[in-house]
C-alpha cells in the first residue's frame, strides 16, 4: 500500500501512528541501553548480590497487568459504542496505574528502609541503577496517565464516535507499552 494514498485524515491518523512507534521504539532501545549497563556492571566489586526485590513490586506487577487488561477491555467497548462500560474500564485503568504509582513508592521506601539509598555515602551502583531504571519508568508510567485523562476527558465530550476511535488507540498502545516495559523490568531485576 502507498503511505500517500488515503484521506487527508487516514494520512494524518497514519503519521500519528508512526510517531508513537517511533518513541516506543526509542524508549525500548533507551530501556535495553541501560539493562545492559546493568548486567556489565554486575562484574564490580562493589555491587550487591543480597539485594531483594520488595513485595510491593510484585503488587505493582498485578497492577499493571490488571490495567493492561482494562484498557484492552475499554478500547474494545468504546469502539463499539458501549460508551459507559468504556468509561468505566478507562477509569478503572487510570485507577490501577496511579496504585501501581503509589506501590513503586511503596517499594523504593522499602529500598530505604533496607538502608539502600540512592545517592550519598550510603548508595550504591546497584540501588543507583536500581533507582533509575524503576523511576524512568515512572515518569513514562505518568505520561501514559496524563493521556488516559486526555481519552477519558475526551470520551466524556463523546467524541469516539463512528470509528474515530485513533486518540484511545495512541493511549491504549502507549499504555501496553509501558507495562510490557515493567514486566520486562520486574523479570530482568529478578533473575539478573
Amino acid at each position: 500500500m502507498d503511505l500517500t494514498e488515503g484521506t487527508e485524515e487516514k494520512k494524518i491518523n497514519r503519521a500519528k501512528k508512526n510517531i508513537l512507534w517511533f518513541g516506543i521504539i526509542s524508549l525500548t532501545m533507551s530501556f535495553a541501553g541501560l539493562t545492559s549497563a546493568y548486567v556489565v556492571s554486575k562484574e564490580r566489586p562493589d555491587w550487591i548480590t543480597a539485594f531483594e526485590i520488595p513485595q510491593a513490586f510484585y503488587i505493582s506487577l498485578v497492577l499493571i497487568i490488571a490495567s493492561s487488561i482494562t484498557m484492552h477491555l475499554a478500547l474494545r467497548k468504546i469502539k463499539k459504542e458501549q460508551n459507559k462500560l468504556g468509561m468505566i474500564l478507562l477509569i478503572t485503568t487510570f485507577l490501577l496505574g496511579v496504585l501501581f504509582v503509589i506501590f513503586q513508592f511503596v517499594g523504593f521506601s522499602k529500598i530505604i528502609q533496607n538502608g539502600y539509598n540512592f545517592t550519598g555515602p550510603t548508595s550504591s551502583i546497584t540501588t543507583s541503577f536500581i533507582y533509575l531504571v524503576v523511576l524512568l519508568h515512572v515518569a513514562h508510567v505518568f505520561a501514559g496517565l496524563i493521556s488516559l485523562l486526555i481519552v477519558i476527558y475526551n470520551h466524556f465530550k463523546q467524541k469516539y464516535k463512528n470509528g474515530k476511535t485513533l486518540g484511545v488507540e495512541l493511549a491504549a498502545t502507549f499504555w501496553h507499552f509501558v507495562d510490557l516495559v515493567w514486566i520486562y523490568l520486574f523479570i530482568f531485576l529478578y533473575f539478573v
